[in-house]
C-alpha cells in the first residue's frame, strides 16, 4: 500500500470558480467544475481563463481541480472537444472527468482521466476494465453497498486507481447514465447535460387492474445523500475520494458542507493517528493546510429533501421524498392562533429565534408543502427568565388567503434561517499552511527562512551589522512577533526559533522586509513544487471489455467510442438511444430504488406473512402524470426496477427536423447483428 493510498481527499463542486475558490478556502482538497462545454450540467459552464484562476488558487493550498467533459458527444464534436482538453491542460487543469470512451481514441493532452459517475461502475470487472483503459479515478455508482466497494477495492490497484464516492447531496434515482425519459419525452439529454428531471414529477400509480396504488406522490425523487455517520467504514472499504453533489449549488452550500465533510474527515485522520486496530492505519489529507470556520457547519440548514444514506448499509423504505420534492425544513414548532394578516406560534426550542426573511413551510391536508415567508416576526409577551423567546407572531409576505390549510395546530418547518445566511454571505473561514520560521545570524547579516509542511522553503537575506540589544529578552520579544506576522498570508507560525540571532538588535521595518521577500519566496518554491498528476497509460494489448455485445445503455454516440470498445474485444455495438435508433417499448430508467418495496408491495416482504405469503406478486405497475404513461416491471433477481416506455412520436419528429439541417448531427447506425466473421 502506498502512501498517496493513505490520502484522503475531499471533492467539492463548485458553479463558478468564485464558489470553488470559496470550497478551496473551506477545506476542499479538490475541486470539479465545468468547462465552457461538454460538461453534464449545461448551466455550469465556465472559461477556460476562470479555470486558470482557480488552478492557480487551489494550487497555492497542493489542491487540484478537475474539469467536466462528461458528456457524450457526436463525431462532430470530438475536434472541439480535443481543443478544449488542451486549452484545460494549458490553464493547469489536473484531470478531466470523461464520459464518452471516444476521447481515448483522439489526441488528447497528458491529463489525467477520470471516470464519470455517468460510466455507470457497479461491478469488479467494469471498474476493472476502465482502470486498465487508463482512467486513474472512478467513482463508483451510488446504489453500492460496503461490502460491494471493498469487492471492487479488492479487484483494482490501489497504486493506480483511486476510488470515489459520492457522499452528499441531490441522488439521481437511476443509475448513472441509465435514464433516458427526458430525451424521450423532450428531446433533452442527461446524458448531454440537459436532463428534464421527470423523478421529480408527481405520479399516479395504478396497478395491472386499473386501480389507484397512489396518489399524486413523487415515487421517483429520492431523499438527499448523506454518509456522514458512513465515512469511517468508507475509508475501510477502499474509498480514497469523498465527493459532494451540486455544480448548481450555491455559495453557501459548498461553503457549509464543504466545511463539514472537512471536519468530519480531519476527526477520522486525527483518531487514525494513534489507532493499534487491526486494519488501521494512519491517514493525512491530499492537500495542505488546516482550516478553521466562524460557523458550526450543519447540513441540515442547506436546501435538502431529508437525508438518506441511501444503500450503503443495505436497502431500506425510507429512501424517498415522495411527499415533495422542495425543501421541507427543520420543525420549530406549532400554529397557536391565525390572525387576519398574521400567525402566532410556539416554538418547541426556546432558543429558536425567528428573524425577518425567514422561511417557513408547512404541509397542507394534501401533503403538499406550502411555503410561508416571514415579512416581518415579532416577540409575543415576556421572554422567561433566562432570555429565552417561545411565543412569536409572523407577519407573512403574501396574502393569509393563499396559505390553503394553516390552522392552530399545524405544524410548521423553517427552510430558511435569514441569520445564518449572512454568516456565509460574509467570510467564514481561513486556511493556513503551518511553517517553521528560523532567524538566523550570517557573516554579514541576518537571514530569514520559513520551511512549511510540504518541505518548501523560501528565505531572505539582509545587511545587518550584529549589535546586540540592550535588553535580549524584549528584543527577542519583538523579532518574533515581526516574524510571526502572518495574518495577511495564507501561512501560520507554528515555531519560531530565535537561538541563532537571540538577543540580536534588528530594527522592525527589516524584519517586516524580511518577511514579505522570505514569503514570497516560499509562495514561488511552492508553485514549482506543484506537480503534474501522471496520465495512466493503457494496458496492452488491450484488455478486453467484460460484455462482447453493447445495447443502447452503453451510451456509443460517434465512431471514436464505436473503435474504441471495438479494439476492446466487442463485437455488436448498438448506437446510443440519442442516436433515436430505438422506437419501441423500452427501458428509460434503470434503478435499484424499487416503488413497490417503498410501498410494501414487494413479494419479499410478504415472505413469512401469514396470509399475504404468496398474494403478492411482482406485477407491473404505471406510472401516470397528465398525459404521460410509464411502465414499471420489476426484476426481482437483482432487484432493480425498469421504467419503460418508448420516444414520443412529436419528440422524434423534432430531432429528425434538426438532424436533416445539420448533416454532421445525423443519428449513427451500426451493426445490430453479430458480423459473420
Amino acid at each position: 500500500m502506498s502512501l498517496l493510498d493513505h490520502q484522503l481527499e475531499l471533492l467539492a463542486p463548485a458553479r463558478d470558480a468564485d464558489i470553488g475558490i470559496e470550497a478551496v478556502n473551506h477545506g476542499a482538497d479538490a475541486v470539479y467544475i465545468g468547462g465552457p462545454s461538454f460538461g453534464a450540467r449545461s448551466s455550469a459552464d465556465n472559461s477556460v481563463a476562470d479555470i486558470a484562476r482557480l488552478v492557480r488558487h487551489a494550487h497555492r493550498f497542493n489542491g487540484r481541480i478537475f474539469v467536466t467533459m462528461n458528456t457524450i458527444l457526436r463525431d462532430d464534436e470530438l475536434e472541439g472537444a480535443r481543443k478544449l482538453a488542451w486549452q484545460l491542460y494549458e490553464a493547469g487543469a489536473d484531470a478531466l472527468i470523461i464520459q464518452d470512451m471516444g476521447l481515448l481514441e483522439i489526441d488528447m493532452p497528458p491529463i489525467q482521466l477520470h471516470a464519470s459517475t455517468q460510466t455507470d461502475i457497479r461491478t469488479p470487472e467494469k471498474a476493472r476494465f476502465l482502470q486498465d483503459a487508463g482512467l486513474s479515478q472512478i467513482v463508483l455508482a451510488r446504489e453500492l453497498t460496503l461490502k460491494q466497494i471493498a469487492a471492487i477495492r479488492a479487484q483494482t490497484d490501489t497504486e493506480r486507481c483511486t476510488l470515489e464516492f459520492f457522499v452528499h447531496g441531490a441522488l439521481c434515482v437511476a443509475y448513472s447514465g441509465q435514464c433516458y425519459i427526458s430525451h424521450a419525452h423532450t428531446g433533452r439529454s442527461a446524458n448531454r447535460g440537459e436532463c428534464s428531471q421527470a423523478c421529480r414529477l408527481p405520479y399516479q400509480v395504478v396497478d395491472d387492474k386499473g386501480r389507484f396504488v397512489a396518489h399524486d406522490k413523487h415515487v421517483l425523487s429520492m431523499k438527499d445523500n448523506n454518509q456522514s455517520e458512513n465515512i469511517a467504514a468508507l475509508v475501510d472499504a477502499g474509498i480514497r475520494s469523498f465527493k459532494i453533489e451540486g455544480r448548481y449549488k450555491d455559495m453557501g452550500y459548498v461553503k457549509n458542507i464543504t466545511a463539514h465533510y472537512r471536519k468530519l474527515l480531519d476527526e477520522l485522520i486525527e483518531a487514525r493517528q494513534d489507532s493499534d486496530q487491526p486494519g488501521h492505519f494512519p491517514l493525512s489529507r491530499a492537500s495542505s493546510g488546516r482550516t478553521t470556520f466562524t460557523f458550526t457547519p450543519d447540513p441540515n440548514q442547506n436546501f435538502n429533501r431529508e437525508f438518506t444514506d441511501y444503500f450503503v448499509q443495505g436497502r431500506k423504505e425510507d429512501i424517498g421524498a415522495f411527499d415533495s420534492p422542495k425543501n421541507p425544513g427543520q420543525s420549530i414548532g406549532y400554529v397557536t392562533q391565525v390572525g387576519p394578516n398574521w400567525v402566532e406560534l410556539e416554538t418547541t426550542d426556546a432558543t429558536t429565534v425567528l428573524h425577518n426573511g425567514d422561511g417557513l413551510c408547512y404541509y397542507d391536508l394534501q401533503k403538499e408543502l406550502m411555503g410561508l415567508a416571514i415579512n416581518r416576526a415579532e416577540a409575543v409577551g415576556k421572554p422567561k427568565a433566562d432570555g429565552t423567546q417561545q411565543r412569536w407572531r409572523v407577519f407573512p409576505k403574501d396574502d393569509m388567503a393563499g396559505l390553503k390549510d394553516l390552522r392552530k395546530g399545524t405544524q410548521v418547518n423553517r427552510n430558511r434561517d435569514m441569520n445564518w445566511m449572512r454568516v456565509l454571505d460574509k467570510k467564514s473561514s481561513d486556511r493556513r499552511i503551518g511553517v517553521w520560521a528560523t532567524l538566523t545570524r550570517t557573516a554579514n547579516g541576518i537571514t530569514l527562512a520559513y520551511t512549511d509542511e510540504d518541505g518548501c522553503v523560501g528565505q531572505a537575506q539582509a545587511a545587518l551589522d550584529h549589535e546586540q540589544a540592550k535588553d535580549p529578552a524584549s528584543a527577542d520579544t519583538n523579532n518574533r512577533t515581526h516574524v510571526g506576522k502572518l495574518g495577511a498570508t495564507i501561512f501560520e507560525a507554528l515555531e519560531i526559533d530565535l537561538t541563532g540571532a537571540s538577543g540580536l538588535f534588528v530594527q522592525a521595518s527589516l524584519l517586516n522586509t524580511l518577511r514579505r521577500d522570505a514569503i514570497a519566496d516560499l509562495e514561488a518554491a511552492r508553485a514549482l513544487a506543484v506537480h503534474r498528476l501522471p496520465r495512466a497509460a493503457p494496458v496492452e494489448p488491450p484488455v478486453p471489455y467484460p460484455q462482447d455485445s453493447l445495447s443502447y445503455l452503453a451510451n456509443v454516440h460517434n465512431q471514436a467510442a464505436h473503435a474504441f470498445y471495438a479494439k476492446h474485444g466487442v463485437k455488436v455495438i448498438y448506437a446510443a438511444y440519442e442516436d433515436n435508433q430505438e422506437l419501441g417499448e423500452v427501458s428509460l430508467m434503470i434503478t435499484k430504488h424499487c416503488v413497490r418495496f417503498s410501498l410494501s408491495l414487494c413479494p419479499k416482504q410478504a415472505k413469512g406473512v401469514v396470509g399475504v405469503q404468496g398474494q403478492v406478486k411482482a406485477e407491473p405497475l404505471q406510472l401516470i402524470n397528465g398525459k404521460e404513461k410509464l411502465t414499471l416491471r420489476f426484476d426481482c433477481k437483482p432487484c432493480e426496477m425498469h421504467v419503460v416506455g418508448k420516444m414520443k412520436t412529436s419528440v422524434l419528429n423534432q430531432l429528425s427536423k434538426a438532424a436533416a439541417g445539420d448533416v454532421a448531427a445525423a443519428p449513427l447506425t451500426f451493426h445490430k447483428v453479430r458480423p459473420l466473421h
